[in-house]
């Protein structure tokens, strides 16, 4: 039928309004970017990587820290960097390093700068040492060794140099050049460690997140979507929209951690990047699948849109805040490293939704159909979903669902029952590491020549009255080689004690562990010597890194307990007002749960056969169920309101079937690019985000191929309109 002249007008006005408010909506778009944008790239300079930082003020170790720094200015506020010189140890030798030593902090910090290994007059090495400790040189007993301890003030882990880059890193760098000049020069090999050596290593590890973490994503991710595009033009929309995503979330989160509103750490940034970009991109697939649909129905791109829009705001909206406030849930935590990363991720998860409800869909009406180039959807009511691998797929299951989700289910709980033996009880700092960096080299070359707690004493804070009884005490304790109190001045050789310093009548013993401070087994050792002091006085303190480390190992655990179980009645409440079920929604969360338990099994077999990591960290069961659980039921959503819509019109057996074949090419695509992402992590050199990558990745694959494609289509298909209970779409059989 010929259109009027006035119907003509009509339309041409009808599609100028929305082209219009779609660059606008671009417009403010890259105005809020060019604001934003550019603080993305100073997240670092406001990261907090401090273990004890993130403690609770009821933790004992938190509670002895604040009287410690009481004995000494400096004492609560030094960062231990040990120096490890491996070679013969002659009289000569041990006074020829004494005397470099009074040299040292007079040498000056190597940064990088625009000029390449540039030296700064201001920032000498005293600048960062702490006052009133002398430096001095300590032999092994075997003669094999020389001890160095060069105490950092504890602010230089948080301070950058001119270069925006972190001081810490340049003093170790600087420490290891100079050492490792003497020991070439007087027959020693040098190994810089302790906590000062491995918290810059550490910062290393984290350096790639600005670069490396970034484009290796950006490059997956641009890889899927030309696959799943098959364009040469249309993959760049949605990477564009979540790199707009990406440098939003960030810019705001720098502004909040900047102003001290939320934390930030190396961890929480890293994850950042990969869950924006991953979320960001699913959402991106979900939205420009649905719009490819419509426009076979639809003349006007503008009105393809409309109903695009309709049939993914709600999904979307929904997988988002379920993920954003399941996130937020990690405010309960006793750590304020998880609280952090609740609002970070939480923020993050909300800029993807924005920028994908509003950002993506101006492009796309804006560019019109050519760029799906060169398989342009065409108006002619064709539904090219309806063919193909998940059509098959559909028929399978429509076969046989009782025996596709019986068997699925069984594979499930068997491998779910290896989870049971995930050795998920910490790791100490040298397994942190994928790698073999200077700092975890020296330190297990430490324990050869020196008991292991050496320069990193466990602290005890005791009445001056019950002192020599407590010191007994803790000799007692298998695993303390020696116990010394602090005195009001530093031991001279040769020369008689100096008294012991009480403060507020209190004396500060230090116990020397035979084994690393930060091991497991230092941690362990901790609660046997609270038990022993606290039977002398239960108000004795025990502190120290060893105790920090054991503390945040138990809030860890208390966490699990109590963040898990509300995250599944917030998921429950969110799919039962989603989907109008209550039974639909119960029987989505038993089943990504029972994904949850069968990819921690999975990690067991993995981590231990494979990778032939010792353990997980305390935390990995929470990060892993946070992410699983939230990520893992937005494939359950995308899935179950499209069954949804299709049950009304077709009846609840051949809506799931349909709702299955049109979804499963473009949530399976989903699946994979987050999967990809969260794989990226790997790449770090450290074992917590090598294990999260390794269980988030697989987690999702399993969500997407098994769960999401066979058990809930093939228990919705058996069940039938029961399913919708207590809706009135129960009738709909």
């Amino acid at each position: 039928m010929t259109q009027t002249p006035s119907a003509s007008k009509k339309t041409k006005k009808g599609m100028r309004r929305p082209f219009w408010t779609a660059l606008v909506v671009i417009f403010l778009w890259f105005g809020a970017s060019g604001v934003l944008g550019p603080l993305f790239g100073k997240l670092t300079s406001v990261q907090t990587n401090d273990n004890s930082a993130f403690l609770p003020t009821k933790a004992e170790s938190t509670k002895a820290s604040e009287i410690v720094a009481k004995f000494s200015a400096s004492e609560n506020t030094k960062l231990p960097t040990l120096v490890l010189l491996e070679g013969s140890v002659t009289p000569s030798k041990l006074a020829l390093i004494n005397a470099h030593l009074q040299s040292l902090p007079q040498r000056h910090v190597e940064y990088l700068s625009k000029y390449k290994g540039s030296l700064d007059t201001g920032f000498p090495l005293s600048k960062y040492l702490a006052t009133n400790t002398p430096l001095v040189a300590f032999p092994s007993q075997d003669g094999k060794a020389i001890l160095l301890d060069l105490p950092l003030v504890y602010s230089s882990a948080a301070t950058t140099l001119p270069d925006g880059k972190s001081a810490l890193t340049a003093i170790i760098k600087t420490i290891r050049t100079d050492m490792n000049a003497w020991g070439a020069q007087n027959g020693f090999v040098s190994h810089v460690t302790g906590i000062g050596a491995l918290l810059s290593d550490l910062f290393g590890a984290f350096g790639g997140i600005d670069s490396t973490l970034l484009f290796a994503t950006l490059g997956v991710v641009s890889f899927i979507l030309i696959f799943v595009y098959r364009s040469p033009v249309l993959w760049i929309l949605p990477l564009i929209s979540a790199m707009f995503a990406l440098s939003t979330a960030g810019g705001i989160i720098y502004l909040l951690a900047k102003h001290h509103i939320v934390t930030l750490n190396g961890q929480s940034q890293g994850i950042l990047t990969i869950l924006v970009l991953g979320a960001a991109t699913d959402y991106a697939l979900l939205l420009i699948a649905r719009y490819r649909e419509e426009l076979h129905h639809h003349a006007s791109r503008f009105d393809s849109m409309r109903a695009a829009y309709r049939g993914i705001f709600e999904p979307i909206l929904a997988s988002g805040s379920t993920v954003a406030l399941s996130l937020m849930v990690l405010l309960l935590s006793d750590l304020s490293s998880n609280r952090g990363l609740g609002p970070v991720g939480a923020i993050g998860i909300a800029s993807a939704m924005l920028t994908i409800l509003t950002l993506l869909p101006a492009l796309l009406v804006i560019f019109g159909r050519w760029i799906f180039w060169p398989r342009i959807p065409r108006f002619d009511d064709v539904d090219a979903n309806l063919m193909g691998l998940w059509s098959r797929v559909g028929k399978q299951v429509a076969k046989r669902p009782r025996r596709l989700w019986i068997v699925t289910a069984l594979g499930l709980i068997v491998l779910a029952g290896f989870a049971t033996t995930l050795q998920a009880n910490g790791l100490s700092t040298s397994q942190s590491f994928t790698t073999r960096p200077e700092s975890v080299v020296g330190q297990e070359l430490l324990l050869k020549h020196f008991p292991g707690g050496e320069g990193q004493p466990t602290q005890v804070l005791v009445k001056k009255a019950l002192a020599t009884k407590t010191g007994n005490a803790l000799l007692a304790i298998k695993g303390i080689s020696s116990v010394a109190p602090t005195f009001v001045s530093t031991p001279i050789a040769g020369q008689p004690l100096p008294a012991i310093k009480v403060v507020n009548g209190l004396v500060l013993l230090n116990a020397t562990l035979t084994m690393a401070p930060d091991s497991v087994g230092a941690r362990e050792l901790i609660p046997v010597i609270r038990k022993a002091v606290h039977a002398i006085d239960p108000a004795i303190l025990v502190g120290g890194g060893s105790a920090v480390s054991y503390d945040v190992d138990q809030a860890s655990r208390h966490d699990n307990r109590l963040i898990i179980p509300v995250v599944l009645i917030l998921i429950g409440i969110i799919l039962s007002l989603l989907l109008r079920s209550i039974f639909a929604a119960g029987l989505l969360l038993v089943t990504v749960v029972l994904s949850y338990a069968a990819t921690l099994g999975v990690c067991q077999l993995v981590f231990h056969n494979v990778f032939h990591f010792v353990g997980a960290d305390t935390s990995f069961p929470l990060f892993a169920f946070v992410f699983l659980v939230a990520l893992g039921i937005d494939y359950n959503i995308f899935l179950m309101t499209r069954v949804r819509e299709e049950s009304g019109k077709l009846g609840t057996r051949e809506g799931v079937i349909k709702g299955l074949t049109v979804t499963g090419g473009v949530i399976t695509s989903a699946g994979v690019v987050l999967a990809s992402t969260f794989a990226i992590l790997g790449i770090l050199p450290l074992t917590f985000l090598a294990e999260l990558a390794f269980a988030v990745g697989f987690g999702v694959l399993l969500d997407t191929i098994v769960v999401r494609s066979i058990l809930v289509p093939s228990l919705v298909r058996d069940i039938g309109g029961k399913i919708w209970w207590p809706s009135k779409l129960q009738d709909k059989q």
